[in-house]
């Protein structure tokens, strides 16, 4: 084991453990369990809630993944990438005031809630929680294989102990602080994700001799690695553009997105939120995608996508600073795998156990079904995680694609539609999410664009037929 770098993660495990303690004192002393525990107290302020949106959405395909498919492609792949630059504000520009006001007029902890009272059907609730259910559980294993993985190229261990590793780091902290440690974890997280890809990709340059010699390599191997089509010019002008469809506008559909809108604690933060996000964001996904491309030059002939990142920076960086920059995508890694562990978890228990297993529970009986809860779905996202896929960002895009299927249009069309009714909803959910999975498995990419593009286009014509038929039916 190399501990000059495993030192310094193992202090980013101690600060990330101390917060989660810290912030187990909310959880026992919140009026509310359930607001405290699934959302908060709705107390984040401006630079929490830009960190926390960052950090859940720079995940492990963002700084592991992506930068090895980059490595592959070339700097087409980086062009695509930057999609992702608009996340945050779409998110708090198209939900914005009118999100927040509504979740805390009806009450709502989780996005399902909110689905709940504006559509007020069983069915809309059943569903939802199983989408939620169903795709973040492949999002999580993505992730917890994403962190192993990284363990893994550090210390020498089996993949098996690695996973062990890492999910006990992130089950202890999420079980005992909830959403308070979650968020706050998150702006530490956020800022040590900004310093790595600051830092390593400067590293990268100089190793590589400067930019001028690195397209200069890039070039002589393959001219299309520094063209927007590919080093295989698979990357066609219209696939590229489909993921503004995946990767910018529809992160409005992903509820582990979504429900940071409920939280903060006014307008202003949530505009700060959207300052301080998006140059954040824009320059994490610039940074890393280039690192990625950059690293082709500085250590050429890498097979496998995911070990270009552990291996650059250990190549290209002194032990004591590569654990430092290492502790980037670990705190990416961790920073999404807990807030999808925490929306599942409040799935399960607010959505389904308080609506229809028990409502008359008690605040201790919440408490310990959301303790278990937490539990049990993390220990079988593990043991789901022993056999990973060999690009653990193809996992993520495809729950990322079938949750905004799924949620997109009731989300918005709730807020802004009066028209729209739960028919339009469940007809939405149902056509989003059985069209994802057919093309998905049967067509991927369909007339050259991500599988994405089609489903939401069909679960929008879905939403808006059914809402207006059912509404003529009814006046007749």
């Amino acid at each position: 084991m190399n501990w000059s770098v495993i030192f310094p993660l193992l202090l980013f495990l101690v600060l990330i453990f101390f917060i989660g303690f810290w912030a187990n004192r909310h959880v026992k002393s919140a009026d509310s369990f359930l607001q405290e525990y699934f959302l908060g107290g709705r107390q984040l302020g401006g630079f929490v809630l830009a960190m926390t949106m960052i950090a859940t959405y720079g995940s492990a395909s963002s700084f592991i993944g992506g930068p090895g498919v980059a490595y592959t492609k070339g700097l087409g792949w980086v062009l695509l990438s930057m999609a992702q630059l608009a996340t945050g504000y779409f998110v708090l520009m198209v939900l914005g005031k009118k999100f927040a006001i509504m979740a805390r007029k009806y009450k709502a902890i989780t996005l399902i809630d909110f689905l709940k009272e504006r559509y007020k059907s069983h069915a809309v609730v059943i569903l939802s929680a199983i989408s939620i259910i169903v795709f973040l559980f492949s999002a999580m294993a993505a992730q917890w294989v994403g962190g192993a993985r990284l363990i893994e190229s550090l210390t020498g261990l089996s993949y098996t102990s690695a996973l062990f590793i890492f999910a006990v780091a992130v089950l202890v902290y999420v079980i005992i602080g909830g959403f308070r440690a979650v968020a706050l974890t998150d702006a530490v997280q956020g800022v040590i994700m900004f310093i790595g890809t600051l830092v390593l990709l400067i590293a990268v340059i100089i190793a590589g001799g400067g930019i001028p010699a690195i397209m200069a390599d890039l070039t002589a191997e393959n001219p299309d690695f520094v063209s927007p089509f590919g080093a295989e010019r698979d990357l066609t002008p219209l696939y590229v553009s489909s993921f503004w469809i995946l990767v910018g506008v529809g992160v409005v559909g992903l509820p582990q997105i979504t429900v940071r809108a409920m939280s903060y604690r006014d307008s202003r933060s949530m505009h700060k939120a959207i300052i301080i996000g998006t140059g954040v964001i824009g320059f994490i996904m610039l940074g890393m995608h280039l690192i990625g491309v950059f690293a082709r030059s500085v250590l050429p002939g890498i097979e496998v996508g995911d070990q270009v990142m552990p291996m650059l920076t250990l190549e290209v960086l002194p032990p004591l600073l590569a654990g430092l920059v290492l502790a980037a995508p670990m705190a990416a890694i961790m920073s999404t795998v807990d807030s999808l562990l925490i929306l599942v978890s409040s799935a399960v228990v607010k959505d389904i156990y308080l609506n229809y297993i028990k409502p008359d529970a008690s605040e201790k009986q919440v408490k310990t079904a959301s303790f278990w809860v937490t539990t049990i779905i993390g220990v079988s996202v593990v043991l789901f995680a022993l056999s990973p896929p060999d690009l653990l960002i193809w996992l993520n895009l495809f729950s990322f694609g079938g949750l905004q299927s799924v949620f997109i249009w009731p989300v918005i069309f709730g807020l802004y539609w009066t028209l729209g009714n739960k028919y339009g909803a469940l007809a939405s959910m149902i056509f989003g999410m059985g069209s994802y999975i057919l093309f998905d498995r049967l067509y991927p990419n369909a007339l050259g664009m991500h599988t994405v593009v089609l489903p939401i286009l069909i679960s929008l014509c879905a939403y808006v037929l059914a809402s207006l038929f059912t509404q003529r039916a009814s006046e007749n």
